[in-house]
């Protein structure tokens, strides 16, 4: 495994499994088959409906809560809730502290959310902040009012839609960027671009591989996610080879080919009226 250093001095795994759109019964599954094949960061969050499951993983693991890095995010419908919401999710996952909360979509108060993040940050239920989906304005409006500058944003992000602009921007305050679905969500045209199947074929590893070995060179941490036990060590073989330098300059050109996620304002007003009953989950 390979670490990023955040803005904090906090150290994450580059690479964990995300649990997007996992049942409880598939999470538990998923982070106890990852945490097995030596991952060391599980990624959730209080809409998934998947906490207690991550949890239980955890718990059952056998693992020293020091080596699993937890990350999970808090719904925009208990921004307003202050530091019960915070409590309430700790609980959800039957831990004393995560390793980084996120506010999980930029609608509601999510500035006074904020607020209340850092206060868990002091009071040590929080070991690092970020910020989810955010577009750069809404980023730069929680860096004006911060005490704490986030250590991380975690955005759509992969060799067609490589961010560049978006890390110029967070590189003063030393944010990393974390992709959510690095593959592309799993787009087979992605996969199967001709410098993916070449270098795949050059390096004995899969084209999901390399992509996810092209995150890691660009310094972006990744949160892969499958159910499939044998996909979830494949996703982790990235560590063994690297790219070249002309390499990583024949994927950029691949930058800027499209997007796969839009934030409309129906969307994002969508979701505040969104509002799961977060205790009721498996």
């Amino acid at each position: 495994m390979e670490y990023l250093k955040l803005n904090n001095d906090v150290e994450i795994p580059i690479e964990g499994l995300g649990t997007f759109l996992m049942t409880p019964v598939e999470a538990e599954a998923a982070a106890t088959a990852a945490l097995a094949a030596g991952y060391e960061h599980i990624d959730t969050a209080n809409a998934y409906m998947n906490e207690h499951a991550v949890g239980r993983a955890i718990a059952k693991s056998g693992i020293a809560r020091g080596k699993i890095f937890v990350s999970t995010k808090l719904w925009p419908s208990v921004y307003d809730a202050g530091m019960p919401a915070v409590d309430a999710t700790l609980q959800r996952l039957g831990l004393d502290y995560v390793d980084m909360l996120i506010l999980h979509q930029p609608v509601g108060d999510y500035l006074a959310a904020w607020r209340t993040m850092e206060e868990a940050y002091r009071a040590g239920k929080v070991r690092a902040l970020g910020l989810s989906n955010f577009p750069q304005d809404k980023i730069a409006e929680v860096i004006e009012v911060a005490g704490i500058k986030p250590q991380l944003v975690t955005v759509e992000c992969h060799p067609y839609h490589a961010q560049r602009d978006l890390r110029a921007y967070l590189a003063p305050y030393g944010t990393v960027i974390e992709a959510w679905y690095p593959l592309g969500h799993g787009d087979k045209g992605l996969l199967e671009e001709p410098v993916f199947v070449a270098l795949a074929e050059k390096y004995g590893k899969t084209p999901a591989q390399v992509i996810l070995r092209w995150h890691v060179q660009m310094g972006t941490s990744i949160i892969p996610g499958s159910k499939n036990p044998a996909h979830i060590a494949d996703n982790a073989n990235i560590f063994d080879f690297s790219l070249t330098e002309d390499e990583m300059a024949e994927i950029a050109k691949l930058d800027g080919t499209m997007t796969y996620y839009t934030a409309t304002e129906e969307a994002l007003a969508g979701y505040l009226a969104i509002r799961p009953d977060f205790d009721a989950q498996e």
